[in-house]
């Protein structure tokens, strides 16, 4: 029902500047659901939604699986694995992600050989960089859980990869959910910078309609809202999700 609100609020808010005609300067006509025009520049700007959220979406499940990978060495009593858990993190954190996707796209194949294409550089570029967040979260989440639950299932004979599958990881997961959550949501956001390499998702489809259209305002106008759609959507699935894995504190307390 929230997420139908927002919709309509979206929708809502659409309309209004649509209907701001009065002023002179703005042209909605070539964004309008109205005009034969605004119809085609529309299917054209929404055309871009599938790309975003399947190279963010697969960015996303990349990242958490080399985040996992990346926290377990972060717990770890050894302090070189651990370091190695530090080391990874805080490089991979401080470099911008723009300037990584244009590596990725760029360098990898003067350096490795590697050529990917526009798609598949996005998703690495945004894999990796999100990867160390990844990590941090995981970690967080596995530390939250307290030890004597691990120290428990070692006395009924788990060993440590099973201590971790069956116990230590289905209860940190329901914890961090709505961290992941705002990392897709963040995912999503971030992906607008791979227009920069030629994808053709949200943004870039965006600025190649001002190009012929010339009305900038009004064609950003409603990106920003296919975005704010996207992510209210989002959110208010991530909130069903821990209702539905019982990680709402609140309500399971009621």
């Amino acid at each position: 029902m929230q997420t139908a609100r927002a919709s309509r609020l979206s929708l809502a808010l659409f309309t209004l500047l649509l209907s701001g005609c009065s002023n002179n300067n703005l042209k909605w006509y070539v964004v309008s659901p109205f005009t034969e025009q605004g119809q085609a520049n529309l299917k054209f700007l929404i055309g871009g939604t599938k790309d975003t959220l399947l190279m963010s979406l697969l960015a996303l499940v990349i990242s958490i699986v080399v985040g996992l990978l990346i926290a377990i060495p972060g717990i770890a009593r050894n302090r070189p694995l651990r370091s190695t858990n530090v080391i990874y993190v805080e490089l991979v954190r401080a470099i911008p992600l723009l300037p990584l996707i244009l590596w990725v796209y760029y360098g990898l194949p003067d350096i490795a050989g590697i050529q990917l294409d526009y798609f598949w550089a996005g998703v690495f570029a945004l894999a990796l960089s999100d990867s160390a967040f990844e990590a941090e979260i995981f970690r967080a989440g596995i530390q939250s859980i307290p030890r004597g639950q691990s120290e428990a299932a070692r006395t009924v004979g788990l060993n440590y990869v099973q201590t971790m599958r069956y116990v230590v990881l289905p209860q940190a997961i329901r914890r961090i959910l709505p961290a992941l959550g705002n990392q897709f949501a963040y995912m999503v956001k971030m992906s607008a910078l791979v227009s920069v390499i030629g994808l053709q998702e949200l943004t870039r489809r965006a600025n190649e309609l001002i190009v012929t259209e010339y009305r900038a305002l009004e064609i950003y106008t409603v990106l920003i809202v296919e975005y704010l759609i996207i992510i209210l959507i989002i959110g208010q699935g991530v909130r069903w999700l821990e209702r539905k894995m019982g990680s709402d504190e609140f309500n399971a307390g009621r």
